[in-house]
């Protein structure tokens, strides 16, 4: 196929990540608390943000979904994890590993065309996400050096929490990704999980592993990812999530609560709840379900709970900024949530009672 422009001139553009810093936007926020609609639901979304990270006796657990890296928001992240506003990320694959490692390694995502032809995109190994670009070819780097990195642990079956941990590790000993959400969760002790692990970059190059070694290799095992999480819900107690979009970190961090209390320990609600989302209730599916029926589920406390239907693009970064500059952060004790499995889970140090409907 002939093409009318190249590689080297369609990757040119690069997509900028947002600086929260840079713009106070609690005036605006402010204002908008004042109105009505979906204005007013954002600015009661970044008090009840604040609040979260104002209490002492709460965890933050920040959720991912969707596309957020690539659009720009890595930074947005990364300050809050650096204000110590955020204590364990349950995230997609694809934000924590196909795009920031990926830009860790030095790679880039580019501006793009929604109404670019595909069939010569394809033909270019351009991968196209909405109106944005990333090179197939440097993203098969990123497969490699999943493999790489499997390839000098022990066999066995890892948490994706413990998986993730050495990919932060190998970017801080190579001096990679100084701005990398990865790196800085590794250098802050802040868990990051991936629960759908292998639905990324990360699958190939575990595949592959497998492949060399198919009788002792390196596996990734989900049922560990919520064993874990619920170890911070049990630690911790008092809880916040913030959610950005759905999906299946919705869903496990969500799940935390029932978790404990099947366990046989006494787990209040997630006290404080924010999610920003543009699916729908109506369809019935997971993404869309709000705060409010979550809490028939006995996960989520309706005291202090927001939905905010709108693109992350534009609430998160108003959302988040708002909080960041309220400064609520300031002086906050780091949780190091990391550290827990280092002295052994917190489950293993308590009395635990059978789980209901089991003798013990």
């Amino acid at each position: 196929m002939s093409h009318t422009r190249s590689k080297p001139e369609l990757l040119q553009t690069v997509v900028r990540h947002l600086d929260i810093k840079r713009v106070d936007v609690t005036p605006l926020v402010d204002m908008m608390g004042e109105t009505a609609f979906s204005a007013r639901d954002l600015a009661r979304a970044g008090r009840i943000l604040d609040m979260m990270v104002r209490d002492p006796e709460a965890g933050v657990i920040l959720t991912l979904a969707g596309s957020i890296v690539s659009a720009g928001q890595k930074q947005v992240i990364v300050d809050l994890l650096r204000a110590n506003m955020v204590d364990a990320i349950v995230s997609t694959g694809a934000n924590v590993v196909d795009q920031d490692f990926f830009e860790a390694l030095g790679f880039r995502h580019y501006q793009g065309d929604k109404f670019a032809s595909d069939a010569m995109l394809r033909d270019l190994m351009i991968d196209r996400i909405y109106d944005t670009y990333i090179d197939e070819e440097q993203l098969r780097v990123c497969d490699d050096t999943v493999l790489q990195i499997a390839e000098t642990l022990a066999p066995g079956a890892y948490s994706s929490r413990e998986f993730l941990r050495e990919m932060g590790r190998y970017l801080a000993e190579r001096d990679l990704g100084a701005d990398s959400i990865l790196r800085t969760a590794f250098e802050l002790d802040v868990p990051v999980f991936v629960p759908a692990f292998s639905d990324c970059s990360a699958g190939f190059g575990l595949v592959a592993h497998q492949v060399r070694h198919p009788e002792a290799h390196v596996a990734i095992d989900s049922v560990k990812d919520f064993r874990e999480l619920t170890d911070i819900k049990v630690h911790q107690g008092t809880t916040g999530i913030f959610m950005i979009g759905g999906g299946v970190p919705k869903n496990f961090v969500q799940d935390i609560v029932v978790s404990a209390e099947f366990l046989g320990f006494e787990a209040e609600m997630h006290k404080y709840a924010v999610q920003l989302t543009v699916a729908d209730e109506r369809d019935g599916a997971l993404s869309g379900s709000t705060l409010k029926e979550a809490s028939s589920w006995g996960k989520v406390d309706l005291a202090f709970e927001q939905m905010v239907y709108g693109e992350a693009t534009v609430t998160l970064p108003l959302v988040a900024g708002y909080a960041w500059h309220k400064r609520g952060w300031e002086g906050r004790a780091p949780r190091r949530y990391a550290r827990l499995w280092d002295a052994g889970a917190p489950t293993a140090r308590q009395p635990m009672a059978s789980p209901a409907g089991v003798s013990g």
